[in-house]
């Protein structure tokens, strides 16, 4: 069943399940950069770009299908109509350089803040 197109900052602070279409250590399609994280979206959720609203799962060092955690933050970008959550593990927490570090090889593209609470 899908949903409308929702507002990211919903998902701060609650426990979210993300599909996992780009697992640790894949390649980007297009591009040919390589994931060093899980990289999905929320299924039936979509985000201001038409597509499934897209997550960065964070602080697992392996490659999942599947993954339920926490949002704890939102990485806007402002050059582009397409946030992306940033999932944890339940009791892990980063700090905005962690998740710019994180997530460096894709969002160093774009200009984009981190949102949280």
């Amino acid at each position: 069943m899908s949903r409308t197109i929702a507002d990211a900052k919903e998902f701060l602070g609650n426990e979210v399940t993300i599909k996992i279409d780009r697992p640790f250590g894949s390649k980007h399609p297009k591009h040919g950069f390589d994931y060093p994280v899980n990289y999905g979206f929320v299924p039936g959720v979509f985000s201001g770009d038409g597509e499934e609203l897209d997550a960065y799962v964070l602080g697992i060092g392996h490659a999942v299908e599947e993954f339920t955690g926490r949002c704890i933050a939102i990485v806007h970008r402002l050059d582009d109509d397409d946030d992306k959550l940033v999932v944890v593990p339940e009791g892990k927490e980063l700090t905005d350089d962690q998740i710019r570090e994180m997530t460096r090889f894709q969002e160093k593209w774009f200009k984009s803040v981190i949102r949280r609470e």
